[in-house]
């Protein structure tokens, strides 16, 4: 993929920003920090209200939202995650393969680093979340301009139109989050530390276009969407992608669906892709929690002739995820997580294969702003996929352990 230095004067202005909001935030007293809640299953955090978040009566318990910090009108909040992945393969090359974004294997890092500053929609009003670390060079990697581009540390960055008027609905425009998936880019927002397989390869991270949504009923809201693609905040060709979203409640559940399609091919329209995103939410009590995600997906590639492009053949992947979450105490809370990943093609992970992983992970509220999981996860292929030693894809297990540490701030005044 192609490398492009960021511009200065965009470097200058993300680090003034992030200076700027990281002193203030330290500088003020924390407030008491939530609980828990359960993940959307609709991904993202940001999307317009309510159509991405469970109703805020469910009462499901909760691993927590940073608190924010005001500044007039304007919120401001942030987090810093990082962790110690013990690979059990102990790999030459010190990958965790198939895990985002804990990449690297039986050392220190850093996920990520991110900054944040919003406005409800009054009725205008915006949001932008940056974003610092091997997260954000991941997620950006398919852009034109490549992981090193101008954009790689912008996650979102939109205006909100909420008329007073108009029956709940609202209109965003720039870049935010997928409406698809069970899971997001943030860690503490999910149920566990590592992401799963089909958050990390069956579904895109973000779009750059249009986002509506209404309510049309007291328990459905639906929703448009038309947007360059996936990850392209500079579209890799001149088609566009649609998107409709849809979000059932009820007291006990919730039911999420997302359909994507549009031209993904590089340098031309033909060929389509399409994604089916199906997400139920369940909160049967106060303690317990649970989802289950199942995604379909496929791509018509393009193959390049003397005069352009004409169709070849047609890539599949599909995939079923389930977790639940119980919160033991106010503190302390296990979740288990397995799921089933179909690659036949090896469109989405650059080998044919049949992969499963469990995971299990322990979450521990240490103080307020600061949480800690303890992970075991353990991948399967149907074929030596996985590096053990020296020896590249020789074994068909990665087992692990990772322990993770987030701090989120940002209180208000």
């Amino acid at each position: 993929m192609a490398q492009l230095k960021r511009k200065t004067a965009l470097t200058r202005t993300t680090l003034a920003v992030l200076i700027c909001c990281t002193g203030a935030l330290f500088t003020v007293r924390h407030t008491q920090a939530q609980d828990a809640s359960p993940p959307s299953a609709a991904a993202p955090k940001d999307t317009p209200a309510p159509s991405t978040q469970p109703p805020a009566a469910t009462p499901a318990p909760a691993p927590a939202a940073a608190p924010v910090w005001s500044v007039g009108s304007i919120d401001f909040s942030g987090l810093v995650d990082g962790y110690y992945s013990g690979n059990f393969n102990n790999p030459a090359s010190q990958v965790n393969q198939l895990q985002n974004f804990d990449f690297k294997a039986n050392q220190f890092s850093l996920e990520m680093l991110k900054v944040s500053m919003s406005h409800s929609p009054d009725p205008i009003g915006f949001q932008v979340d940056l974003g610092f670390g091997k997260a954000f060079d991941w997620i950006h990697a398919t852009e034109p301009s490549g992981s090193t581009g101008y954009l790689r540390n912008v996650e979102q960055a939109y205006i909100a139109i909420k008329p007073a008027k108009a029956k709940g609905f609202e209109a965003d425009f720039g870049q935010f989050v997928t409406s698809a998936g069970a899971e997001v880019i943030e860690t503490m927002t999910n149920w566990n530390y590592s992401h799963s397989l089909l958050f990390s390869y069956a579904v895109p991270y973000y779009h750059m276009g249009l986002r509506t949504s209404m309510p049309l009923t007291k328990s459905f809201t639906g929703g448009f969407q038309l947007v360059n693609g996936w990850n392209d905040t500079e579209d890799n060709n001149t088609g566009k992608t649609l998107g409709f979203t849809g979000v059932y409640t009820k007291p006990k559940f919730t039911l999420y669906g997302n359909y994507y399609v549009g031209p993904e091919n590089v340098g031309t329209n033909t060929g389509w892709r399409n994604l089916i995103d199906a997400n139920l939410v369940l909160t049967p009590t106060p303690k317990l929690s649970a989802y289950i995600n199942y995604d379909y997906g496929q791509n018509r590639n393009a193959v390049a002739t003397g005069t352009g492009f004409t169709t070849g053949s047609l890539a599949r992947w599909q995939g079923i995820a389930a977790a639940a979450h119980y919160q033991v105490t106010a503190k302390s809370s296990f979740t288990p997580r397995f799921e089933y990943f179909l690659d036949p093609q090896g469109f989405n992970t650059g080998t044919a294969q049949t992969l499963n992983e469990f995971t299990i992970t322990y979450e521990y509220k240490m103080v307020e702003g600061m949480l800690a999981r303890v992970e075991f996860r353990n991948d399967h292929s149907d074929t030596n996929f996985f590096d053990k030693d020296k020896n590249p894809a020789s074994t068909q297990n990665q087992p692990g352990i990772t322990v993770g540490m987030i701090a989120f701030f940002g209180p208000k005044r």
